[in-house]
């Protein structure tokens, strides 16, 4: 589908499954994902292909939900460093193609720090991907402080991604975790975020959320109303802070681009903080056009729809910036 600015989508939200990680997820027996999602066929040949068809100029890969928190924690560290170089590998191969969200092996923090680094300094990634909780951990936990300073000191971007909570098996109504849980968990470690204040302390992490900022545009003046009650502590300083601080995040439109979601995250965050996302192939071709659709609907401005299709993001990775 052609772009309105004619430019060339750069995708933040767009998923890769190696082989080597398929078998991993079926010999633990995950056949569907999030409570029935299937597990979709993917190849770098059918990705560039679709890129094509959706004029989609480069895709910045991640793996999604459920990451390698299905295996054991001392495997996690290798499947990661697999996933990592196979990314690194097809941005090799297809120059300008393809970008990398490097994978951690949360909640190890030591682990995580290692490969922060060799991702960035041996494989160049263009940032790390976090799932929104790691068996039930989330993301302001204290534990994981070392994490966010490092990725702070390395003025890094993170990618979002949702995943099942905890309790799914107990609020998911019998319907698959994307229909609700996911963006209720998005929203879930946001909050964890602001009110055990890891965002306000490392303001220099250049933190992606997905699908529109998921339900933070319905509930961000509540989050900050709490920020007034005393007995919650630690919590974010004002209300003000809370508005301050979500209006610097990045957003994805993935599965958001319809007028209504479209029209509360603009209450919540300038044009300048959004970019286009796919989330392919767990949205099939199908549904990244009907999105699309969506966002030519909203009838933007020449310069705001070249923005979110492309120049927002290259503002994020300048090495993908068009020459003049």
């Amino acid at each position: 589908m052609k772009s309105l600015c004619g430019c060339g989508r750069i995708d933040v939200h767009a998923h890769f499954l190696p082989g080597f990680y398929c078998e991993a997820l079926a010999k633990a027996g995950l056949t569907t994902l999030d409570g029935g999602m299937p597990v979709p066929a993917w190849s770098e040949v059918a990705h560039l292909e679709t890129m094509d068809r959706l004029e989609i100029a480069t895709a910045m890969l991640s793996v999604s939900s459920p990451s390698t928190h299905f295996l054991p924690e001392a495997e996690r560290p290798a499947m990661c460093r697999a996933i990592n170089d196979e990314g690194a590998r097809l941005g090799q191969a297809h120059p300008g193609r393809f970008g990398l969200f490097a994978s951690l092996p949360l909640p190890d923090v030591d682990a995580s720090l290692k490969e922060i680094a060799r991702a960035f300094d041996d494989l160049g990634a263009d940032g790390v991907i976090l799932e929104s909780n790691i068996g039930g951990m989330y993301l302001g936990d204290p534990k994981l402080a070392p994490v966010f300073a490092e990725l702070n000191a390395r003025k890094a971007v993170v990618f979002l991604h949702p995943t099942s909570p905890a309790c799914f098996e107990a609020v998911h109504l019998g319907r698959p975790a994307p229909l609700l849980e996911f963006p209720l968990d998005t929203t879930r470690t946001i909050t964890d975020l602001l009110y055990n204040r890891t965002l306000q302390v490392n303001p220099d992490i250049k933190l992606i959320v997905p699908h529109g900022g998921a339900a933070l545009p319905a509930l961000i003046a509540r989050i900050a109303t709490f920020a007034n009650i005393p007995f919650i502590n630690p919590r974010p300083a004002s209300e003000a802070e809370v508005f301050e601080t979500l209006a610097r995040l990045y957003y994805d439109v993935a599965l958001s681009g319809h007028a209504v979601p479209f029209a509360a995250l603009r209450a919540i965050a300038p044009m300048s903080q959004i970019l286009f996302g796919s989330d392919w192939p767990f949205t099939p071709d199908f549904g990244v056009a009907r999105n699309i659709s969506f966002l030519d609907a909203l009838n933007l401005s020449a310069a705001d729809a070249a923005a979110l299709a492309r120049g927002n993001a290259e503002a994020l990775f300048p090495r993908l910036k068009a020459p003049a």
